[in-house]
């Protein structure tokens, strides 16, 4: 993992803010979803991203290697 320098302190709600600089990095915008993740002693978030990394369709998505491919998109692979 990398540092990236920031720290946030976690509200009397539990909730904390993301740097804005750090939202656009990671093309993070309001209303977006995130996953989290706990990693031993470590919290992961990660954009929540269901539909097919290809055509951005939601339809038969398989996880591949914690990449959503739907079908569509896997048959066109193997015929390459």
């Amino acid at each position: 993992m990398k540092s990236t320098g920031i720290v946030r302190k976690v509200d009397e709600l539990g909730r904390i803010v993301l740097p804005i600089e750090l939202r656009r990095t990671l093309d993070i915008a309001e209303k977006d979803s995130l996953e989290i993740y706990v990693d031993g002693a470590s919290i992961v978030l990660k954009k929540y991203q269901p539909a097919c990394i290809f055509c951005d369709d939601a339809k038969d998505v398989i996880n591949f290697k914690g990449k959503n491919v739907c079908t569509n998109c896997i048959r066109e692979l193997q015929l390459k």
